[in-house]
């Protein structure tokens, strides 16, 4: 048989044995897994270690945004649990949980603890939490350090020592690096506005007050989306005009699509922005037979562009952003529609909110986030920035964590002297929610006065933008 090319090219599986069953699984608990889950609690922290008088329970216990977590045996018998939720029971959410009461059954197979550890970071990421601490006792420290943990500081709980620890959520530096991170690399040596323009997104023609933005959709959602991607083309290119003061004269297209079908869908979206914005399509180019793409050019005009780098230490930042609308159908947690359904006027309003104002500098929210951008307009003024976190504007039906990191429609980020007015934006909100500061990056200020990094290093590379744009 070893002749035989069957035999010499087959893999050969052995089924005689079977895989083993899991001993247990995590999950969210029911309210039988709720009462099992306080009772190990009780027995654990009141009972044996006596870290409370009569009860463990708080007022994170009523609160109907925890989380609680089990382990269950095969058999259904709880083994270990873990809560999460709201820092602030009972307060707003502003992206700031911990994690708390987390314990487990005597006798229950190793690793349930860090499992039950594991499975709540991902909990909270997946809530779009972004600053998860827990209180620990000093002996479990080296546990959660294992698991990529760090300490922050010492409490007392129940008169004993404990670690105050932080999980580091890495979502916006993630999103930072893969959207905006090589651009200095890619870019050097170009001319990128001149000078005082580096790390704007539209650019001044020299000689002239015309300003110029192109921007490509990504191919993915031109062919999941076209109507979409479409609208998006012309309100992307709008917002980067806006952001420099620039009223838009006209737009120029280049679509492709696989059939004539497919690319008049991407025209119909591209040709209602159109409309709604009162921007008309001057010109552009049409390919059929090829994979979809889109890319829009957009021509303004305004005798003082608004730089990104013209903001300084001291600076109050401030956004101004659309709040209504929803997030798109198929696009959850990632875009935010909130021009769809905004009247002309409104949308015009809008969007000449920064030349109205004339701040020190400006730059519309993209695809980097909000936290991005702001590290980019941070970069482009050779300074770092603070986020007041529970000061930014953000729609109800959004998580922090979503809402700092989506494309939120119509949103500019501003900088200027603090108290200076800002203009009405018609149906956009306008906050005051950070300053610029010395050095570098971005950092998250919470409620209780705490400051998190969110992005320790530049976000592009292409440094500050030097020169006088006059």
């Amino acid at each position: 048989m070893s002749g035989d090319p069957l035999t010499r090219n087959v893999l050969l599986v052995d089924h005689r044995a079977a895989e083993p069953a899991a001993s247990w699984r995590i999950e969210e608990a029911d309210g039988p897994g709720r009462r099992a889950h306080a009772a190990l609690r009780h027995r654990a922290f009141v009972t044996e270690q006596e870290l409370f008088a009569r009860t463990d329970r708080d007022v994170a216990d009523d609160d109907p945004r925890t989380l609680v977590l089990v382990a269950r045996a095969a058999d259904g018998s709880v083994l270990g649990g873990v809560r999460l939720g709201p820092a602030d029971a009972g307060g707003a959410d502003v992206g700031w949980w911990s994690g708390s009461r987390l314990v487990a059954a005597p006798g229950a197979p190793r690793g349930v603890g860090p499992a039950l550890v594991r499975a709540a970071c991902a909990s909270a990421e997946a809530a779009g939490v972004l600053r998860f601490d827990a209180t620990v006792q000093d002996r479990y420290e080296r546990m959660f350090t294992r698991l990529g943990w760090r300490r922050t500081g010492t409490v007392s709980v129940g008169g004993r020592p404990h670690a105050a620890m932080t999980w580091p959520v890495g979502r916006l530096a993630a999103l930072a690096r893969a959207t905006k991170g090589p651009l200095g690399g890619l870019l050097a040596g170009m001319h990128l506005g001149g000078a005082g323009f580096i790390g704007d997104d539209g650019a001044p023609v020299p000689g002239t007050d015309v300003v110029a933005a192109c921007d490509a959709i990504l191919p993915s959602m031109v062919e999941r989306d076209p109507e979409w991607a479409g609208w998006c083309g012309v309100l992307v290119n709008v917002n980067d005009l806006s952001a420099m003061g620039a009223a838009p004269v006209g737009l120029l297209d280049a679509v492709a699509g696989r059939d004539a079908s497919f690319t008049a869908r991407v025209l119909a979206g591209l040709r209602a922005a159109s409309a709604a914005w009162g921007v008309p399509v001057l010109g552009g180019h049409t390919q059929l037979g090829v994979p979809a793409a889109l890319t829009v050019t957009a021509l303004g005009r305004t005798a003082r562009p608004v730089p990104a780098g013209g903001g300084r230490p001291g600076h109050a930042v401030r956004l101004t952003a659309d709040l209504g609308g929803g997030w798109r159908r198929g696009h959850t947690g990632r875009q935010w529609d909130s021009t769809t359904t905004r009247t002309p006027d409104e949308l015009q309003l809008i969007g000449s909110a920064v030349a109205r104002t004339a701040p020190a500098a400006a730059k519309d929210v993209s695809m980097a986030g909000l936290v991005g951008t702001l590290g980019m307009l941070a970069e482009a003024c050779g300074c770092g920035a603070v986020l007041d976190v529970a000061a930014v504007p953000r729609p109800a039906a959004a998580a922090v964590g979503d809402w700092l990191t989506c494309f939120p429609g119509s949103a500019f980020l501003t900088t200027d002297a603090p108290g200076r007015a800002v203009a009405p934006a018609g149906p956009a909100t306008t906050a005051t929610c950070g300053e610029l500061v010395p050095g570098g990056g971005v950092t998250l200020r919470w409620p209780d006065g705490s400051l998190t990094p969110a992005l320790p290093e530049p976000v592009t590379g292409l440094g500050p933008a030097t020169g006088d744009p006059t």
